[in-house]
């Protein structure tokens, strides 16, 4: 398995995205590109002889993470290839910013408790849910219903993968929210403006995100927005760059070898790099004080 190509943009693809203003073409090429990047390392397996001893459970919840945010991109990519689904995409992304900073946080802190305390806050409700449903066959004096059965197996199932018993399930603290997590791995508090609040208008359909997508008005008279939404271009840039910081973060916690890290950083820093440059056009003038 090797690692992807990076996408070949050339000086004529840079000059039309000048000309035009419209740098989306180019950074979707990116934002398809670290996907690929985020799939590759979310597929290296565990008996890897690059990859340091770690919980097997701990290893999963690593991958799938990084596979989450993989999987949700390629989605992206699908949705926005033609420019459209905005409203859609912008809510994606906001799934794969909080799994992006889950990861990285969960690999800066590296200790057993916070990954038992991620886990264990995914099953709380599973485990009060399989509470209820006992109740419920109890109250029928043990007759249980087909569609209990299947739920009682799947929830063992989840609580049984995940090597904690109920009671530390119920016991465990709740992990930090996401302004937490986001200032413990270094990132300022725009990262969480952007990512966080500003995506939370999207994912709860808020007043904001109701006149951003879905509403329209002409002549005063308010009506539904056509779809006609196009994926800003800004989800192109500002996603791929949590993500690669993600995946940095993942490097360099799994890998045994610090040379095979560093240069891997390396790598994953270029990326980056190349985003940015072309994300600095973008933006122009609009991060200098008026």
């Amino acid at each position: 398995m090797e690692i992807p190509l990076p996408p070949e943009i050339s000086k004529t693809d840079l000059n039309k995205c000048r000309e035009t203003g419209d740098y989306c073409p180019v950074l979707f090429e990116w934002y398809k590109y670290v996907s690929q990047i985020a799939n590759f390392y979310a597929s290296i397996q565990l008996d890897s002889l690059a990859i340091k001893k770690i919980s097997k459970i701990h290893h999963s919840v690593l991958i799938g993470l990084l596979n989450r945010c993989a999987r949700l991109m390629f989605s992206n990519v699908a949705l926005s290839h033609e420019g459209l689904f905005g409203e859609t995409t912008s809510i994606i992304d906001r799934s794969i910013f909080e799994s992006a900073i889950k990861l990285s946080w969960l690999c800066h802190k590296g200790d057993e408790d916070s990954f038992n305390r991620l886990i264990a806050e995914g099953l709380k409700t599973e485990v009060q849910f399989k509470k209820k449903i006992v109740s419920n066959i109890a109250l029928r004096k043990g007759k249980q219903m087909a569609i209990e059965k299947r739920m009682l197996n799947s929830i063992e199932n989840y609580i049984q993968k995940s090597e904690i018993s109920e009671e530390k399930i119920v016991s465990s603290k709740k992990i930090p929210d996401l302004a937490s997590m986001i200032e413990v791995i270094g990132h300022d508090r725009l990262a969480y403006i952007v990512g966080q609040k500003i995506g939370s208008h999207h994912v709860h359909g808020t007043w904001v995100s109701l006149w951003f997508h879905y509403l329209e008005e002409e002549d005063g008279i308010i009506h539904p927005r056509g779809h006609d939404v196009q994926t800003h271009v800004n989800q192109y840039a500002y996603i791929p760059l949590i993500v690669l910081d993600a995946i940095k973060a993942y490097i360099n916690y799994v890998f045994i070898d610090e040379d095979d890290a560093k240069g891997m950083s390396i790598l994953i820093d270029a990326i980056s790099k190349e985003i940015q440059d072309i994300y600095q056009e973008v933006v122009g003038s609009d991060n200098e004080i008026v």
